[in-house]
């Protein structure tokens, strides 16, 4: 439970208890009054009813069970003990303790276990406070791609005893192929997600395609299809000659048929009108309309382009570390932000187009579009092939 308001505990020197420090020990007294165990301090005290409400975070995840790599409700000792023998990479993750109702990611690195104390803020989650997910699953992807903040790259989950391995099962249904009896000969073709190699496996010719590390082909065909539905999104109010001027991750959401849509159009105007500059969010700006204050489809296209670059970073703010002055001032002198980890190749130079100083030389939404269905074609020949 969090306390909503200030209040004052009277059974201890008028202490104040701050809004949002939890307690996890209610004990009812009658007359909606509990007895409240304060868990930084252990104070005690009694509050009204009325100052508490539940804590979402509490509400543990069903399908966290599910996961090997969760351990629940375990110490860090613990912790440590189950990663052993150490090897770089291994991980869990556990209920944390010390701040019930957050987490704890422990990893394993150089022989010794590191604790990152995953915390709630705004209804997510986040260890760093710059990256923020929305349940542990997305976490543990992001930092399987990428390290991040952390040590090391999540490589290897600590399983849960008593959960069943999913290789084994696919094994048991024939799904799974025995790799001992699989040998792979030369490589034959390549394209932006592996390889095509040669292969026999038990007496007969095969095709062998690999997929890069950390990268398959299903996640770029659905970060590609929802950027192609915010592409048509936008090219609609390109042809009706209005201007979005906050286009961003956070301005997407996704219907019930898994399509994207655009959304916010508090700073939708017409066509180069101007508008108040303290508003505009700069990371996301074209550098003509931050200097000029005025806007166009083709400052638009730019905002597309850092939306593409936080889509295929799994959600990373864009220019990290960067303060806004600093973002205006090094755009200005010409720098483009990196390509994402693991971004395809022909994403990212959609981006550099998207990011061309003069305004005139950028593509328009439809060209964008034929630009990433062009992606999509050469990616769907890849994966019949």
């Amino acid at each position: 439970m969090l306390g909503r308001f200030k209040f004052t505990n009277k059974l201890s020197k008028n202490r104040k208890c701050q809004q949002k420090e939890l307690s996890s020990h209610f004990i009812f007294q009658g007359k909606s009054i509990y007895r409240a165990k304060h868990n930084r301090t252990g104070e005690e005290g009694l509050i009204f009813a009325s100052k508490m409400r539940e804590r979402e975070a509490l509400r543990v995840d069903p399908s966290l069970s599910l996961m090997p790599w969760f351990h629940g409700k375990i110490s860090g000792p613990e912790a440590v003990s189950k990663l052993h023998p150490m090897e770089d990479g291994l991980f869990l993750v556990r209920e944390s303790i010390r701040h019930p109702g957050d987490y704890v990611l422990c990893v394993s690195f150089k022989q010794e276990v590191l604790h990152y104390h995953v915390m709630y803020q705004e209804s997510k989650l986040t260890i760093d406070k710059m990256q923020f997910f929305y349940n542990l699953i997305d976490m543990v992807e992001f930092y399987s791609k990428t390290k991040g903040i952390i040590a090391t790259t999540l490589q290897k989950p600590k399983v849960k005893e008593g959960t069943k391995s999913a290789a084994l099962q696919l094994s048991k249904t024939g799904w799974l192929l025995d790799l001992s009896k699989l040998t792979i000969g030369e490589n034959i073709g390549s394209g932006e997600f592996g390889a095509v190699f040669q292969g026999e496996y038990m007496g007969k010719k095969v095709a062998v395609k690999t997929i890069k590390s950390d990268v398959t082909a299903q996640s770029f065909l659905d970060e590609t299809s929802v950027m192609t539905d915010v592409c048509n999104g936008m090219e609609y109010l390109e042809s009706k000659k209005l201007v979005h001027r906050d286009l961003a991750a956070r301005n997407i959401l996704i219907s019930e048929d898994n399509v994207a849509k655009v959304s916010d159009f508090g700073l939708t105007m017409g066509h180069c009108q101007s508008i108040d500059s303290s508003r505009l969010p700069v990371k996301w700006t074209a550098p003509e309309a931050l200097n000029s204050k005025k806007f166009s489809t083709k400052s638009d296209v730019w905002s597309y382009g850092v939306l593409l670059w936080e889509t295929f970073s799994f959600g990373r703010q864009p220019y990290p570390k960067m303060t806004l002055k600093e973002v205006k001032e090094q755009v200005e002198a010409g720098y483009r932000m990196e390509p994402p980890e693991d971004c395809p190749s022909h994403i990212y130079a959609i981006m550099k187009l998207c990011w061309d100083k003069d305004p005139k030389m950028r593509p328009s939404f439809h060209k964008l579009k034929q630009h990433l269905q062009a992606g999509l074609n050469k990616q769907d020949s890849a994966t019949d092939s």
